[in-house]
């Protein structure tokens, strides 16, 4: 099976032509013939050798001798229209037999596209070829073209998907934005409002000089009053903060030795006075200790706590301390109230986001909460089914990374 003489390196955006004659001095003559400028003709001395060739390239035009021994030029041609590959390639006849109907009807019935009869009239052969070289890269120019729409039509639908993307979070910071505001005016305004009618209260008592009514009890419950409002505004004020640490990355602990059955004790004493009569037990291991942030822990065992009791429809809620089976110490909060239905339950750690049945407060706890769990390395997990109450695990390596925040 034998090839051009020479091996054919055609550049990039050469058209490429093939030669099939049984006869060298042929294929020389017709390669001489269409060679020229951009175009690189690739030749073949048999069918077989030709099939190769049809394999490797992609052609715009094949010249093919019909008389050749083995395989004649209509035999290699139906091999040709039978291939996917190459069955749309042009085909041209070329012939010394006599210029007889017979032998083009069998031509063009064989897929040609054009018979051409020896001897060759050199000024025809090279016009026929020039029509198939342009249309070949006419198709390959619109091929890329082509191309180029679509990866032009896929950036612009990507495009147009991130501006979309963009509209939307910009809207939802809008309306982000309007909550926040309108939460924090309704929040504020009700600590304020309480401490500005009891200034009120007390300056008249106090400009008609009715001093007995402040009685040493009477004076401990307006101190008790004002401290739980200025709590209120201080709570609301640092989840503000905290919340703006958290957005621009500029949240950091201090970790140091903590027993975390310790911390739980301490923050559910403290929370004692807003539970009332629900009862609040706390379990807690000997021993759970390790190296964190004590006040953002207990930040978040209150933030937790609160939540328990806002959802916990009176119920008793359980604190529990322990070391969990992969050896990270594990603080769990449970309550027995209305649960959190799955489709919520990623909903709440997002920022603003507040329960249907949810109190005072900005939506901020658990958003909170979930990000100075993941400070000290560690992972906050909701385990909840609607109507059977929910419990949140907050599971802590022993200590931080070493570059939190």
């Amino acid at each position: 099976m034998t090839a051009s003489a020479m091996p054919v390196m055609p550049g990039a955006d050469d058209v490429q032509l093939l030669i099939v004659d049984d006869l060298a001095e042929n294929r020389l003559a017709l390669s001489a013939l269409v060679q020229e400028e951009g175009v690189c003709v690739h030749t073949a001395a048999s069918g077989e050798a030709a099939l190769d060739l049809l394999l490797q390239h992609e052609f715009a035009l094949a010249l093919l001798d019909v008389q050749m021994p083995e395989m004649s030029g209509f035999e290699l041609a139906e091999l040709i229209r039978g291939s996917s590959r190459t069955a749309h390639l042009p085909i041209v006849f070329v012939t010394a037999s006599d210029r007889g109907a017979a032998c083009s009807f069998r031509g063009y019935d064989n897929g040609a596209v054009d018979v051409l009869y020896k001897p060759l009239d050199p000024q025809a052969v090279r016009s026929k070829v020039r029509v198939f070289t342009e249309l070949h890269r006419n198709s390959r120019l619109l091929r890329r073209q082509l191309v180029a729409v679509e990866a032009a039509h896929a950036r612009q639908e990507l495009l147009l998907a991130e501006l979309q993307a963009t509209q939307d979070a910009l809207q939802r910071a809008l309306r982000m934005r309007d909550e926040f505001m309108s939460l924090v005016s309704h929040e504020l305004r009700t600590p304020l409002g309480v401490m500005t009618l009891d200034h009120s209260a007390r300056r008249d008592r106090l400009a008609r000089g009715d001093l007995a009514h402040f009685t040493p009890e009477r004076l401990q419950a307006m101190a008790a009053r004002d401290a739980r409002q200025l709590r209120s505004m201080t709570r609301l004020i640092d989840d503000m903060l905290d919340t703006s640490r958290i957005q621009h990355g500029r949240l950091s602990i201090a970790p140091r030795p903590t027993d975390l059955g310790e911390l739980a004790r301490h923050v559910a004493d403290d929370l004692a006075g807003l539970f009332g009569t629900v009862p609040l037990d706390v379990q807690a291991t000997d021993g759970v200790a390790g190296c964190w942030d004590d006040a953002r822990i207990a930040q978040v065992l209150a933030n937790l706590l609160a939540n328990a009791l806002r959802h916990g429809q009176g119920r008793p809620v359980a604190v529990q301390v322990s070391w969990a089976a992969d050896g990270r110490a594990r603080l769990a909060v449970q309550d027995q109230g209305e649960g959190v239905p799955a489709a919520d339950q990623q909903r709440i750690f997002e920022a603003f986001e507040r329960g249907a049945a949810s109190g005072p407060g900005l939506g901020l706890g658990l958003f909170i909460s979930r990000h100075f769990v993941h400070a000290h390395g560690g992972e906050i997990r909701l385990h909840s089914t609607a109507g059977q109450g929910a419990c949140f695990e907050v599971l802590l390596p022993t200590s931080p990374p070493a570059v939190a925040g």
